[in-house]
């Protein structure tokens, strides 16, 4: 049996990335390659009104945040190099050790594996989201740095509006959260981002009070319980159909959480939220019955999709 499709990658030789590193007593500088073209300054428009206060931020054309892998901690910035289809990770000393894990999440987070000719070859016939992807070739699809952080905003934003949402990722991530130490410390950045073990034993009242309901209070324990005793995976390439399971199983966990998780922390380029209010009125106001029918045609690049409808709704010539 064949396994679950990927996102659309023609893996580029990348023997510069290590080789290619620079290092200063306070920093080390990493580039990262991609197959043009890329839009950086969608990512970033995306990235930014979703990032979480004190862990991460968005300023000057760069991606800063904080970042925890097993015992290292420290900071990582990413801005666009001007001289190459490449994009310059800064991170802080501490987290050399973890260079290469780190270096595979944040290609993951920003997508920088993908083929844009794949995806542009998949819906040159459509004539809804092909127009939409000639537009726009470099548009990537936002993954996660870590799926437990990302299920925990997609909860935190249910029923809110983004900024909403990042505000009260913001509020918990200084209730539970580790401070960064001092001499990691970034413009912007002084949380690390809160852990499954920390946040599956906090009390639900406690949670709440960052400003929730103690419904959605129960739900992000649950989360973390599920992450943290290994029931649920979160990770790129988990099983699908599993992971959807488990997390349909939490209580007020339901469809449009689901598929967003697995589209972001999973990555799987086929998930559609069609019940997501953006792309119902990227559609042009049509219900999600209708939206999840016309995108049978998307598969398996519907996360592909998603992301042109949503970005459509920022574009100032509107969608196609």
């Amino acid at each position: 049996m064949r396994g679950p499709r990927r996102f659309p990658t023609r893996a580029p030789t990348r023997p510069s990335e290590h080789s290619a590193a620079r290092t200063r007593d306070d920093v080390s500088t990493i580039p990262l390659s991609y197959r043009p073209p890329y839009d950086w300054a969608a990512m970033l428009g995306w990235l930014a009104p979703r990032s979480t206060p004190g862990v991460e931020a968005v300023a000057d054309g760069s991606y800063r945040r904080s970042v925890r892998l097993g015992e290292h901690r420290g900071t990582v910035a990413v801005r666009a190099d001007l001289d190459a289809p490449a994009l310059q990770v800064e991170l802080s000393p501490s987290l050399a050790p973890a260079r290469e894990p780190l270096v595979a999440r944040i290609r993951q987070l920003l997508d920088l594996d993908a083929d844009p000719e794949i995806v542009r070859r998949h819906f040159a016939r459509d004539p809804w989201i092909g127009p939409l992807v000639e537009r726009r070739l470099g548009l990537r699809v936002p993954g996660a740095m870590d799926g437990f952080e990302l299920a925990v905003r997609a909860v935190l934003g249910q029923q809110v509006s983004v900024r909403g949402a990042s505000t009260l990722a913001g509020r918990l991530a200084a209730l539970l959260g580790e401070p960064l130490p001092p001499d990691v410390l970034a413009e912007g950045v002084a949380w690390l981002p809160v852990t499954p073990a920390r946040l599956a034993e906090a009390r639900e009242a406690t949670v709440a009070g960052i400003g929730i309901p103690l419904a959605r209070a129960r739900t992000l324990v649950a989360l973390a319980q599920a992450v943290a005793g290994g029931g649920l995976d979160l990770a790129p390439g988990a099983q699908v159909e599993r992971t959807r399971f488990a997390l349909m199983e939490l209580p007020g966990v339901g469809d449009w959480t689901a598929e967003y998780v697995l589209m972001r922390a999973v990555r799987w380029p086929d998930a559609f939220p069609a019940g997501d209010l953006g792309l119902r009125k990227a559609a042009g106001g049509i219900g999600a019955p209708e939206l999840r029918r016309r995108a049978e045609a998307w598969r398996p690049w519907r996360s592909y999709a998603a992301a042109h409808l949503w970005r459509s709704l920022a574009d100032p010539a509107g969608p196609a």
